[in-house]
C-alpha cells in the first residue's frame, strides 16, 4: 500500500493482523484512505514508524506525530491555514468564523500550555507563552501561564518582574487593572503557595462560563437548552434569581418556538423541571403562556417522540395549572404519571408526581392522598439521588401531616426538608419551614399575642423571596383566620376598590411589628380580599355592606388555602345570617371535617369539625 515495502509490512501482514490496509481515520486529521488523486507517482501517504504518524505528500513533510502525540512539524503551507482561515473570503459569515477560529486557535494554545505546566513541562513552554505574549498583548490568561510557568521552572524574580510588567501595560495602554486571576497569583507567589490549593467553585465557574462564552457560537441552538438548565439552578436560588428565572424561561421558550423545531422546544421547556410547593402562581400570566406552549408542542411533535419528553410537557401543563379550576391541570398530571412510569425515568417520574400534588385540590379533604403523594416522592427521591423532589416530598407531607393534626410527625419532615435544604443550598425552604413553625405555635393555643408575633416573625422570610404567590396577603390572612378561630373581632379598615387594607392598630402587636398596623409591614391583602372584607367591615359595625360583601363572594380557587377561605366565608355568613352562603359553605367543608389545621401548612383556622358544628347550629337549630 502505498509506500510500503512487500513482505511482512505489507497487505498480508495487515490482513493477518484483521485490519485494513490503510490507516484508520484518526481525530488529529489524518486521512482513512488516500484519494484517487493522491495516487500518483512520486506521492506517498500515511504511514506508521514505530508509535508516530508520519504523513508525507508530493515533496514534503505535512506533520509528524510522536509518541506522546504532540505534532512537532509542520508544513508553512498548513501553519499559514491553520492562521489565517478562508483567506481571501471577504464574505461576513467568513469573517465571523475566521474570528472564531482565531480565538479558538488563542485558547487552545493556552489550554496546552496549561496542560505541559501542570505535566511538568514548564520550563518548555516559556519561550513559547513569551512570544505569545507578545503577540497578543491584552490576553491576561497568557500573562498568567507564562509568570506560572516561569515560577514552576524556579525564577520566582522573573514571575514576579512578567506580571508587574503585565499590570503596568495593562494600566498605561488600557487604564485597567489587572483582573483577579493575576492578582491573586501574584499574591500566592509571594506567600509561595502556589498550587496549594485547588480550584475554587468561583473558579471553575468563571473559567466553564468563560470558554463557553468563546467556543459555542453565537446563536447555536444549544444555547437554549443550557440557558434552560441554567435557569432551573438560578429558580432554585430564590430570591432575585427565581424572579429572574421566571422571564427568562419565558424568553427562552418563545425563542425556542420561533425556530420552528418542535423537539427543541420540548427540551427547552422540559429542562426546567423546577417543581412547586404552593398551589398559587408566582406570576399567573407567565404560566398561561407556558402552559399554552407546552401544550402547542405536544400537538407538534412527532408520533414517535419519547415517553419521556411528552410526560414532561403534560407536567409543565399540570403545574403551570396550579389553582386553576378546571380538568385540564389533573388530566394533564395524570397522563404525564402514566407515560413517566413507562418510560422508566425516575427524574421524569418524580416531576410527574409534582405535578400531581399541585393539581391534587380538586375538592377539600384530599389532605391525606396528598400525604401518598409526598411519601412516594420522598422514598423515589432519596433512592435516586432527587435532592430537589424529596425537599419537596417533604414539605409536601409537612402540609398534609398538620392538616390530618399529626404535628409531630409534620415537624420530623419539616426538620427533614431544613436539613437537606442546608445541605443543598435551597434557601426557599427556610421559608416553608419558618411559617410551620408560626402555624405550630397558633395551633398549641398559645395567646393570640404570641401567636401573631409568632406569624409575623415568620413573613420575614418573605421579603424578598422571589415568590409572590406565596407572600401577597399571607400575613394578614393568618392573623385573620386565627382571629376568627379564637372569636377575637378582626380589627381594621376595610380595603377600597380591592386596594391594600390594613387592621387597625392593636397596641400589643404594634408594639411587636414595629408598626402602627397589626397586619406588620405586610399588610396587603392580595387575592384574600373578597373573604377578609365582610369580617373587617363587621369589625366596624358596617353590617349591611358586610351582608352584601358575602352575597358576592364566589368559590374559592383550589389550592391549600381553599379551606380556610370556606371557613372564612361560612364564619361571615352566619354573622350576617345569609343562609345560602352557609350551606354553600358547610357543603364545602364536609369532606374535610377531619381535617384540623386546613391543609396549608403555613397558617390554621382551627379545626374545620368546629366550624362545621357552627354551621350545622345555625343552619340546623
Amino acid at each position: 500500500m502505498g509506500g510500503a515495502a512487500p513482505g511482512r509490512t505489507g497487505r498480508r501482514a495487515h490482513v493477518r493482523r484483521g485490519a485494513p490496509p490503510w490507516p484508520r481515520a484518526r481525530a488529529d486529521g489524518a486521512h482513512a484512505r488516500p484519494a484517487a488523486r493522491d495516487r500518483r507517482p512520486g506521492v506517498r501517504t500515511a504511514r506508521r514508524r514505530r508509535g508516530r504518524l508520519v504523513v508525507r505528500g508530493g515533496g514534503g513533510r505535512v506533520a509528524r506525530a510522536g509518541p506522546r502525540g504532540r505534532p512537532d512539524v509542520a508544513r508553512p503551507g498548513a501553519r499559514r491555514l491553520a492562521r489565517h482561515p478562508y483567506a481571501g473570503l471577504d464574505q461576513p459569515w467568513a469573517a465571523a468564523e475566521r474570528a472564531r477560529l482565531a480565538e479558538l486557535r488563542l485558547v487552545a494554545t493556552e489550554r496546552r500550555a496549561e496542560v505541559r505546566i501542570a505535566l511538568g513541562d514548564a520550563a518548555g513552554v516559556v519561550p513559547g507563552l513569551d512570544a505569545h505574549v507578545a503577540e497578543h498583548p491584552w490576553r491576561e490568561e497568557a500573562w498568567r501561564l507564562l509568570a506560572l510557568a516561569l515560577y514552576r521552572s524556579g525564577r520566582q524574580a522573573d514571575a514576579l518582574a512578567v506580571l508587574r510588567r503585565a499590570r503596568a501595560m495593562l494600566a498605561e495602554e488600557l487604564g485597567v487593572d489587572p483582573g483577579p486571576q493575576l492578582a491573586e497569583l501574584e499574591g500566592q507567589i509571594l506567600r509561595h503557595q502556589v498550587g496549594a490549593d485547588a480550584a475554587t467553585p468561583d473558579d471553575v465557574w468563571r473559567d466553564t462560563a468563560s470558554a463557553y462564552e468563546r467556543v459555542v457560537a453565537a446563536g447555536a441552538r444549544s444555547r437554549l437548552e443550557s440557558t434552560a438548565t441554567l435557569l432551573r439552578t438560578l429558580a432554585l436560588s430564590g430570591g432575585e434569581g427565581l424572579a429572574a428565572a421566571r422571564s427568562q424561561r419565558v424568553a427562552a421558550i418563545r425563542a425556542a418556538e420561533q425556530l420552528g423545531d418542535p423537539e427543541l422546544t420540548a427540551r427547552v421547556i422540559g429542562a426546567f423541571d423546577v417543581p412547586g410547593s404552593w398551589t398559587r402562581s408566582d406570576d399567573a400570566g407567565a404560566a398561561a403562556e407556558m402552559a399554552a406552549a407546552a401544550e402547542r408542542t405536544l400537538a407538534a411533535l412527532p408520533a414517535d417522540a419519547p415517553d419521556a419528553v411528552r410526560s414532561r410537557l403534560l407536567a409543565t401543563v399540570a403545574m403551570e395549572s396550579r389553582g386553576l379550576p378546571g380538568p385540564r391541570g389533573p388530566e394533564a398530571a395524570r397522563q404525564a404519571e402514566t407515560l413517566a412510569q413507562r418510560a422508566g425515568d425516575p427524574a421524569v417520574l418524580a416531576f410527574a408526581l409534582a405535578g400531581r400534588y399541585l393539581t391534587r385540590f380538586e375538592r377539600t379533604g384530599l389532605a391525606g392522598e396528598r400525604d401518598a403523594i409526598g411519601a412516594e416522592l420522598v422514598a423515589l427521591a432519596a433512592r435516586h439521588g432527587l435532592s430537589t423532589f424529596e425537599i419537596l416530598g417533604h414539605l409536601v407531607r409537612t402540609q398534609a401531616l398538620s392538616a390530618l393534626g399529626d404535628h409531630d410527625g409534620a415537624e420530623a419532615h419539616a426538620d427533614e426538608a431544613a436539613a437537606l435544604g442546608v445541605r443543598y443550598e435551597r434557601p426557599l425552604v427556610a421559608v416553608f419551614t419558618g411559617w410551620f413553625a408560626a402555624l405550630r405555635v397558633a395551633a398549641s393555643g398559645a395567646p393570640v399575642e404570641v401567636a401573631e408575633r409568632a406569624y409575623r416573625q415568620a413573613a420575614g422570610s418573605l421579603n424578598g423571596s422571589g415568590m409572590p404567590g406565596l407572600a401577597d396577603g399571607l400575613l394578614p390572612l393568618a392573623l385573620l383566620a386565627l382571629r376568627v378561630w379564637r372569636g377575637v373581632p378582626a380589627d381594621g379598615g376595610v380595603p377600597d376598590g380591592g386596594a391594600p387594607a390594613r387592621e387597625a392598630a392593636h397596641p400589643a402587636a404594634a408594639r411587636d411589628a414595629g408598626t402602627n398596623s397589626a397586619a406588620g409591614d405586610s399588610s396587603r391583602w392580595g387575592p384574600y380580599e373578597p373573604w377578609a372584607r365582610p369580617h373587617l367591615l363587621l369589625a366596624r359595625g358596617a353590617d349591611a355592606e358586610a351582608a352584601a360583601a358575602v352575597r358576592r363572594l364566589s368559590d374559592p380557587p383550589p389550592g391549600l388555602l381553599a379551606e380556610v377561605l370556606w371557613i372564612l366565608a361560612g364564619r361571615a355568613a352566619i354573622a350576617v345570617g345569609d343562609r345560602r352562603v352557609a350551606e354553600r359553605a358547610r357543603a364545602a367543608l364536609v369532606p374535610a371535617a377531619e381535617e384540623v389545621s386546613a391543609g396549608s401548612g403555613v397558617l390554621t383556622a382551627g379545626p374545620v369539625r368546629d366550624h362545621l358544628n357552627a354551621l350545622a347550629e345555625f343552619l340546623d337549630g
